[in-house]
């Protein structure tokens, strides 16, 4: 659990002005007002126990886990921040992805057992998204990153709260949030097959989430196995 600091509320303050990075941190996403919107109005109790998340009536702010780093939304100031290195990286370099994401998880996501059965991200409805263009997730980079280095991919994904499977020649559970899991398995190449990855959802699990917002969620966990690998070399 987080504890609030003064440290906190200066570091929360630099991020509001920009300071932390050099850069303007509390950027606006498509949406993201909508979504404020709606989760100011829902009840705490109800988010905390759907999402698995703790809510701090003190300061109306929620805090949840995400890829192994603590996460808090404040709904006062409408801002989400972290106080480790790769949950800031999480929510200011990739907040294009993960803004929405994380207040569209606390709103839509249900107490749900998980089905144990695992599909592809382009198996939901409108998944056709994955396939084209820019929304392409860039597995393949990931795949010849790690080819042949089953060691760093294990640890790179135990330091995001991961924990190693036994699919393919190598392969992950990463928690993006705490009731949605990823499945990243990769397969080494040769000198007849290029290496190639999968990413894979709980069936059961994923389903309460807009497929746009699976897409965003795949996007954070292969980026965030690509940027923390390079980071801990």
């Amino acid at each position: 659990m987080i504890q609030i600091t003064k440290n906190n509320e200066l570091e929360k303050s630099m991020y509001l002005h920009g300071q932390a990075t050099g850069k303007p941190q509390h950027m606006i996403y498509s949406g993201e007002k909508t979504a404020w919107d709606i989760l100011s109005g829902l009840d705490p109790k109800d988010v905390s126990k759907n999402a698995e998340a703790i809510f701090n009536p003190h300061d109306s702010s929620y805090e949840l886990t995400c890829f192994g780093q603590d996460i808090r939304v404040s709904l006062p100031d409408r801002f989400i921040f972290s106080r480790t290195a790769p949950g800031k990286f999480l929510v200011n370099s990739l907040g294009k992805y993960s803004s929405l994401s994380i207040l569209r998880y606390l709103i839509h996501a249900i107490e749900l057992p998980i089905s144990g059965k695992l599909v592809h991200p382009s198996d939901f409805s409108g998944g056709d998204i994955f396939m084209r263009g820019t929304h392409v997730l860039p597995l393949d980079e990931l795949a010849a990153y790690f080819t042949n280095n089953s060691s760093e991919f294990i640890n790179t994904g135990k330091s995001l709260g991961g924990f190693q499977l036994g699919y393919g020649d190598m392969s992950l559970k990463l928690f993006p949030f705490p009731r949605l899991s990823v499945v990243i398995i990769v397969w080494s190449g040769n000198e007849e097959f290029a290496p190639k990855s999968s990413l894979l959802f709980d069936s059961r699990r994923a389903s309460p989430l807009p497929t746009d917002i699976l897409w965003s969620t795949a996007m954070m966990a292969v980026k965030m196995m690509l940027i923390n690998s390079i980071a801990n070399r």
